[in-house]
């Protein structure tokens, strides 16, 4: 018997307290690989949604005013209940998200990291002393936690990228409610629940609820309490977001990490065995459900058709199967909707005529890797989010052209340059139209240290280090006169 407090999340996390949500329609959360149920989770209403706003609003003014040592000590706690139960939590990504068990650590090993980077986060809130032309004035600069935020998460890596916003916000004097994806409620929320519970975090400052979109979805932005949306996911809802954001009872920040469409550029003095590899790996991680995956692989044509040979030989050996095998590289997707979704760009890709050099039939929710070669840059299937185990290989004439391809796309989240001459991989990295370029190294990069965001329609907002710090907290200017002034009138 699995006598585990974890081993049972099919509740709504809201003040402090676990109990089921009222909305009257229930959640069956299955196992993308076998189909097995895992739970059914009874859903939130839009009254426990405000029940759950509403407790973080009162938890966080208390909360903002401890001291820096007590919030960094909750992190403390933090990793030693996320070392503790690194199996269990790991074995939950697995299961619920189709994670193979490389992918499950590493997500378990960024949340781990983001645990850490939060330690210092309260220490690291600065104001000023500002000059001022009034004698007798004094003129300072505080920043201070916005208040509640409010955080809708995807179901790709669901707990790190909840728990990125969740932790710094945590550790500035914020309190939190989070909207985890339908398809990842554990990972993406009540899991971090049962960690932060046990880790002694005060009732109300961290609140999961779990509801349909249709039910909570834009209640959850229009709400008047949070004073911050951050969200992760498809620029689509990202826009809507947004202007929820600007319309509602009153003005939102937000932080947005949007869709991606990124290159892999493979200049002519690459190390092709280097650049084969990680492109290999940055396509094809978690079945290629990745945002900063590589989703065009954009290639000088002298080393195209070396680079293709290569490429398809190595992925042809990746076994595909069992998330929970070791020797898996490519799981299930996470719900028959991404399948549907990779069949059909397949399909278009076969009908348009692009070479189809590896491929393979479904088998449930498992779709083999496919790789296509011949791939104009401007076609639908170049310029879509694959989100899929689906590689589309793209001729560049030479290192002005790749750039030119690079940057043909409404996306500028991640990218990757591969060259042997660091100074030419600087002059083509900053070339790029994105937030974040990486040379000599995948394109699915995200440290807890480092900023983290994109440019065009990926989105708006920073994460990470000292730039999260700015986007959770908000400039109070207050002023002392210590002598009586002389007004004119």
């Amino acid at each position: 018997m699995n006598t585990s407090p974890y081993a049972d999340l099919d509740r709504q996390f809201i003040g402090g307290a676990w109990r089921a949500g009222r909305s009257g329609k229930t959640l069956d959360n299955h196992n993308p690989f076998d189909a097995s149920l895992i739970g059914t989770i009874p859903l939130a209403s839009v009254e426990d949604l405000d029940e759950a706003y509403r407790a973080a609003e009162q938890a966080q003014r208390s909360w903002a005013r401890t001291s820096h040592t007590e919030r960094s000590a909750l992190f403390l706690r933090v990793l030693q209940v996320l070392d503790a139960r690194k199996d269990e939590i790991i074995g939950w990504i697995v299961r619920e998200g189709g994670s193979t068990l490389l992918k499950a650590t590493i997500e378990w090993s960024s949340v781990r990291s983001g645990a850490m980077e939060a330690i210092s986060l309260p220490s690291r809130v600065e104001g000023k002393i500002m000059p001022i032309d009034v004698p007798g004035k004094q003129s300072f600069v505080f920043r201070e936690a916005l208040g509640v935020i409010g955080v809708i998460s995807p179901w790709n890596f669901p707990m790190h990228l909840s728990h990125r916003s969740i932790a710094p916000a945590l550790a500035l004097g914020n309190a939190v409610v989070v909207k985890p994806a339908e398809d990842t409620p554990v990972t993406g929320g009540l899991l971090l629940a049962k960690i932060y519970e046990e880790a002694g975090l005060p009732a109300g400052l961290l609140n999961v609820v779990i509801g349909n979109v249709a039910d909570i979805g834009d209640a959850f932005t229009l709400h008047p309490v949070p004073k911050l949306i951050s969200f992760t996911g498809s620029t689509r809802v990202g826009k809507r977001i947004a202007e929820l954001a600007a319309t509602g009872s009153r003005l939102k920040h937000v932080g947005l990490e949007l869709g991606g469409n990124a290159p892999i550029v493979v200049l002519a003095d690459a190390d092709l065995d280097l650049a084969v590899r990680a492109a290999a790996f940055a396509r094809f991680l978690h079945s290629g459900q990745i945002c900063m995956s590589a989703n065009r692989i954009i290639v000088d044509a002298s080393l195209h058709d070396a680079f293709v040979e290569r490429f398809v030989e190595h992925v042809r050996g990746f076994k595909v199967g069992d998330p929970a095998d070791p020797a898996t590289v490519i799981g299930p997707l996470v719900n028959a909707k991404q399948k549907a979704a990779a069949l059909a760009n397949i399909a278009s890709a076969r009908s348009a005529g692009f070479t189809e050099l590896l491929g393979g039939e479904a088998d449930g929710l498992l779709v083999p890797p496919h790789v296509f070669a011949g791939v104009p840059n401007d076609s639908a299937f170049a310029q879509a989010e694959q989100f899929a185990p689906i590689a589309p290989i793209i001729r560049a004439a030479d290192e002005a052209e790749a750039v030119r391809l690079a940057n043909a796309t409404e996306f500028g989240l991640s990218s990757a340059v591969f060259t042997r001459d660091l100074a030419r991989g600087l002059r083509v990295a900053r070339s790029i139209e994105a937030g974040m370029t990486h040379i000599n190294d995948i394109s699915v990069q995200d440290s807890p240290f480092n900023m983290f965001g994109g440019e065009k329609n990926s989105g708006i907002g920073r994460f990470n280090g000292d730039w999260i710090v700015s986007e959770l907290t908000t400039d109070h200017w207050i002023t002392v006169q210590d002598t009586p002034r002389d007004y004119p009138f």
